[in-house]
């Protein structure tokens, strides 16, 4: 529902259709019949904010219940944003028009670090204040969640709870106890002493940090009997748990426009570098049965003719032949494309490529992450060189002419060998397709390079090593560009003075908070845009207060440092993470949960269960 200000500015904004709302499939309620409103905010543009997953399951989550109304924000453009401001238009909700600084929870999903100050001037927008200490009221609660969480440390100054882990238990259960406070008065105080007992809810405000002499954290010290390890929140069962029937059909084209099954959560293969793969542990899958059904729902609803299988790995799945099968008897009458992202050179079989031929031909993506065989038994990839090619060979023999093949760029022990092996990998594709006697004549081949700048992240074996440095990331991105012998092959690759910041705010402490609002009021935002990124003005924030960014990123941190997320706990063992540390830099390998259960710890937050041990 478009206010009439609002309605009068449309005309100066690039893309009015991103701020008005009423898409098919959005919830419309009656604002006076529900008790509580939650605004759920992506801090980015609507194009990539309506493309996560994620919101869209907490979006339809939420509106199942009767009591509540949970509605849509995205981050204005800047057009908009100018527009808003000179008209004195606060932040606004796309359901129903209505300003979110009225609404009980504002709620923001972190993907990204490079979102935060995003945030901040969407606080600021909306009229709310930007610090949790100078919102005295119980409403409204500001919250985030998203993978950013598993260190919340250098924004935890402007939340007032931190949902770790999965939401779709621990919302409704913080909704129930927001509803009971408001109905007996309480403060925002009491509200925080009780949702701290929730599982997955963290309360930033109960836990004061100090730190060494030598500028490592000292303590976080849990206050007002705040748990000394806060645990993330995990579904047991993806079969029974809630998944949308219905997705909101944008007005607009968004980055991923169209269905989207998720199959399963976690991944038995334990790459050292990927923060994913190890917080969403234990594996848990979704049964063939679910994930068709689901499929059809989808898009009964919505009338897309594509839908996307997501997960960490898709292959992996248990049952994914049979899956396959059943999902393209019906796909392949019903004209609609299954893409598969996420698949995996190892065990791209026979049966499967059969599969994949019976749906729309698309390139194909394949993750062999480094150049060496050496670099990939370091970060713990278990592909060979020879894998890759008999994957290609495969999908050449099949009428595939274009290969896409990721790599990361400044992984630990890495040398310009190991960049010159990017090179001679992707030319042993191209040979591998002119050599191939099956493939069509007169056509050619298409192999894409994409490199992006490895950062280390927290809860991975990688946590305490030391960040290259951006003068050897781009030496190391001039020599892959020199090393190129064929026009055959494209490289991209990411800036990198953007990999610096996100390398600082990733296992920042809560000294950070500050520099992130200095560099926000300085204009700082959509940080993830190399065209609007600001680095100059980030390193005057930095200096500002006295902080050396390069204290989070150049040290490699001993195992007995104290770690700003050591206090939560994600499932994974310190002590797994850390035998992995010491066997990277052995050139030692673990065999993937399917071969070998290696003990990682994460089964015990779900009883004991993992689906990889089945």
């Amino acid at each position: 529902m478009v206010k009439k200000e609002v309605e009068k500015i449309l005309q100066y904004v690039q893309k009015p259709a991103r701020y008005v709302g009423g898409e098919l499939n959005s919830y419309v309620k009656d604002s006076e019949s529900v008790e509580l409103r939650y605004a759920f905010c992506f801090p980015d543009t609507y194009e990539i904010g309506m493309s996560h997953l994620g919101m869209k399951i907490l979006y339809g989550l939420v509106n199942q219940r009767d009591d509540a109304w949970c509605e849509r924000v995205f981050a204005p453009d800047n057009d908009m944003e100018e527009q808003m401001r000179k008209n004195n238009i606060p932040l606004f909700a796309l359901e129903s028009g209505d300003y979110i600084k009225n609404f009980d929870m504002i709620g923001f999903t972190l993907q990204y670090e490079l979102s935060y100050t995003n945030v901040l001037n969407m606080l600021d927008l909306a009229d709310v204040p930007i610090f949790s200490k100078d919102r005295k009221n119980l409403t409204p609660i500001v919250c985030c969640g998203g993978p950013c969480t598993c260190n919340p440390e250098p924004i935890a100054d402007f939340f007032d709870i931190v949902f770790l882990g999965e939401g779709e238990n621990s919302t409704n259960e913080v909704l129930d106890l927001l509803k009971e406070c408001k109905k007996s008065n309480a403060t925002k105080e009491e509200f925080l002493l009780k949702a701290k007992d929730i599982d997955g809810v963290y309360v930033p405000s109960f836990y004061e940090d100090s730190y060494n002499d030598d500028g490592t954290l000292k303590e976080l010290k849990p206050l007002n009997s705040a748990p000394k390890k806060v645990k993330k929140a995990i579904v047991s069962d993806l079969n029974n748990v809630y998944y949308p029937k219905e997705f909101v059909v944008p007005f607009v084209n968004i980055v991923h426009d169209r269905a989207v099954e998720e199959i399963f959560r976690g991944c038995i293969r334990g790459c050292r570098f990927c923060q994913a793969g190890f917080i969403y542990r234990p594996i848990r899958e979704k049964s063939v049965e679910t994930i068709n059904r689901q499929c059809k729902d989808l898009i009964d609803s919505t009338g897309y003719d594509e839908i996307s299988l997501c997960s960490l790995s898709t292959s992996d799945h248990s049952n994914v032949n049979e899956m396959l099968t059943s999902l393209i008897d019906w796909t392949v009458k019903d004209k609609i494309n299954l893409s598969l992202p996420s698949l995996r050179v190892d065990n791209f079989s026979d049966e499967l490529v059969d599969k994949l031929n019976k749906v729309r031909k698309s390139g194909l993506t394949f993750a062999p992450e480094a150049g060496t065989q050496r670099l990939r038994d370091v970060i713990n990839k278990n592909v060979t060189r020879d894998e890759v090619l008999n994957t290609c060979n495969k999908a050449f023999d099949n009428g595939w002419t274009s290969v896409k093949l990721y790599f990361m760029m400044g992984l630990p022990t890495e040398t310009m060998e190991d960049i010159e092996g990017i090179v001679n990998l992707a030319m042993d594709v191209v040979h591998a397709f002119y050599n191939n006697p099956n493939r069509q004549k007169g056509t050619g081949v298409q192999v894409s390079v994409s490199c992006s700048s490895f950062i280390p992240k927290p809860f991975t074996p990688f946590q305490w090593e030391p960040e290259d440095s951006m003068e050897s990331l781009k030496a190391k991105q001039a020599h892959l560009l020199e090393s190129i012998p064929s026009k055959k092959i494209k490289v991209s690759y990411h800036e990198t003075p953007t990999s610096l910041l996100e390398g600082v705010l990733a296992r920042g402490d809560r000294r950070l908070s500050k520099v992130i609002y200095t560099a926000f009021k300085q204009g700082c935002k959509f940080d993830s845009w190399d065209d609007q990124f600001k680095f100059d003005v980030w390193m005057d924030a930095f200096k500002k207060h006295g902080i050396d960014p390069y204290f989070y990123t150049k040290r490699k941190r001993p195992f007995d440092e104290i770690l700003p997320w050591d206090h939560l706990d994600f499932g994974v063992s310190r002590k797994f993470l850390e035998k992995e540390n010491i066997k990277a830099h052995e050139n030692k390998t673990t065999p993937h949960c399917r071969i070998k259960c290696s003990g990682c710890g994460a089964n015990r937050l779900n009883g004991g269960n993992c689906d990889a041990r089945n």
